[in-house]
């Protein structure tokens, strides 16, 4: 009977351990991302393991826009979109189909994030300062997207209007960095790191920065009602990115000076996280790192004017406002 009892009592243990196995598997998800120095706390969270300490699998999908990472979220092709407000972004949340869980990117001043730039032939013409954007041709991604309510602060800024300006939608970044080089248009709004190769090879000139003219809340983590029932998912996930939300403020924000991060011993290994996702050498990602709260908290009172704007402009659908796409439980406002 000894040898039963044992063989039972192996059994039960090799249960147990496989339960135990079981119960340790790491919770999988995909987030939509851009290769951009805005979600440098993604690729941190990825790149020093903090998914994985919190139990998590995740597969970074890269986009070339902001608006299809909203489609994807909602489609299931990615559980997680970590990008800019758009209005398809908006549109998709009213419907119920998104909810915002959390603050991302923001444009500051004294953070060199998205700049306006003119093409050579239109800067010798004239076009010399953010506010000479009045009546010109301006390639950005899309209409609604997060340049063109960029243009349309500006536009209320300098009191011009922003049915003058013929905006020229190019569905991606590379698409409205060649135009702008082609000459096919007179400015486009970009990210400097898709623009600085440009800039340099003197191929377009810069006029100034988003942030510095007018601030507000860019970016934000969101997900759809199906992965937000899944509660041990969506807390682990925000945790890890809480933790490099806090690190990427500490480490490189709070050592830059006139818009650049110096590099040293402590700056050396995010700037390199950073340079390895956004395939950019870490001299440029110096002066390219966006401002982004230490506690992932987000502007809802901007969040509510962007909708506004769009709604106005005829860009959003009427009939919701910020705290309808809100996910309360988890978003820390501002």
């Amino acid at each position: 009977m000894g040898w039963v009892a044992r063989f039972a009592g192996a059994g039960l243990l090799a249960l147990t351990t496989m339960g135990t196995a079981q119960a340790e598997e790491p919770l999988k998800a995909k987030i939509g991302v851009l290769r951009l120095s805005s979600s440098a706390p993604v690729f941190i969270a990825q790149d020093k393991g903090y998914f994985r300490d919190a139990g998590l699998e995740i597969e970074l999908k890269f986009f070339d826009a902001a608006q299809p990472i909203a489609v994807a979220t909602t489609s299931g092709d990615v559980d997680f979109g970590i990008t800019a407000f758009t209005a398809g972004l908006y549109n998709l949340a009213g419907k119920g189909t998104l909810k915002v869980i959390g603050g991302m990117s923001r444009e500051k001043a004294g953070y060199p994030l998205i700049g306006y730039f003119a093409s050579n032939n239109a800067y010798a013409a004239g076009l010399k300062t953010p506010k000479d954007l009045a009546g010109k041709r301006v390639a950005m991604t899309q209409v609604g997207s997060s340049f063109h309510y960029s243009l349309g602060l500006l536009a209320d800024k300098y009191g011009f209007k922003l049915s003058d300006v013929k905006i020229v939608p190019l569905q991606s970044l590379s698409n409205a960095s060649a135009a702008l080089k082609g000459e096919t248009v007179d400015a486009a709004l970009l990210p400097i790191s898709t623009a600085r190769k440009l800039v340099d090879e003197g191929g377009a000139k810069f006029l100034g920065w988003v942030g510095d003219e007018t601030p507000w809340q860019l970016g934000a983590v969101f997900a759809s009602p199906k992965t937000l029932a899944n509660k041990a998912l969506v807390t682990k996930l925000l945790g890890a990115l809480a933790k490099a939300d806090r690190e990427y403020h500490d480490v490189i924000l709070a050592a830059m000076k006139d818009g650049t991060v110096p590099i040293n011993d402590k700056t050396r290994p995010l700037l390199e996280i950073i340079a390895k996702y956004t395939n950019l050498p870490v001299e440029q990602v110096v002066g390219n790192c966006a401002y982004i709260d230490p506690d992932g908290k987000l502007d809802v009172k901007n969040v509510d004017n962007q909708i506004k704007w769009l709604q106005e402009q005829g860009f959003a659908d009427k009939g919701f406002d910020a705290d309808a796409i809100i996910a309360k439980d988890y978003v820390k406002a501002d």
